[in-house]
């Protein structure tokens, strides 16, 4: 990995206000991108993997890391998370198209899960308009029939 000064795509990764994942348990990879780019695709290791052991992560408590562990189980291998970004032309942006990703997949994953529907019954009025509607559909039924 080479780092370069004053290059904020190596720099730690915020997720959440609580949780920054340190520049240090990142993993970049870099390879040949496909699409557009001319003469220089041949040439420009433009495409970006970054990688990550979220279970690993300091500062997660033991049910952020059950609710990653549940939520990422299909994208994990060998307990690593990996994104890819490949579509610009530029190292840079795929980068930093990368880190955004990266970020928003851990955002996803550790947010609380929804809060459970509360059962209601149907309105008096509700129940109301749907036996009428009912009646009504029988009608016109019952007098689609024999032309006597």
């Amino acid at each position: 990995m080479v780092t370069v000064p004053g290059d904020d795509a190596y720099a730690d990764l915020p997720v959440t206000a609580s949780l920054v994942v340190p520049a240090g348990l990142l993993s970049w990879r870099f390879s040949r991108s496909s699409g557009p780019g001319g003469q220089g695709v041949n040439t420009a290791d433009s495409r970006v993997e970054l990688s990550v052991a979220p279970l690993e992560l300091p500062g997660l408590t033991d049910a952020q890391r059950a609710r990653l562990a549940d939520r990422l189980a299909n994208r994990l291998v060998d307990g690593v998370l990996t994104v890819a970004a490949s579509e610009h032309r530029a190292q840079l942006r795929n980068r930093e198209a990368a880190r955004e990703r990266l970020a928003a997949v851990l955002r996803a994953a550790l947010a609380p899960p929804a809060p459970a529907r509360r059962k209601t019954k149907p309105t008096r009025g509700s129940k109301e308009r749907r036996i009428t509607a009912k009646k009504q559909r029988g009608e016109t039924k019952r007098l689609r029939g024999r032309w006597d």
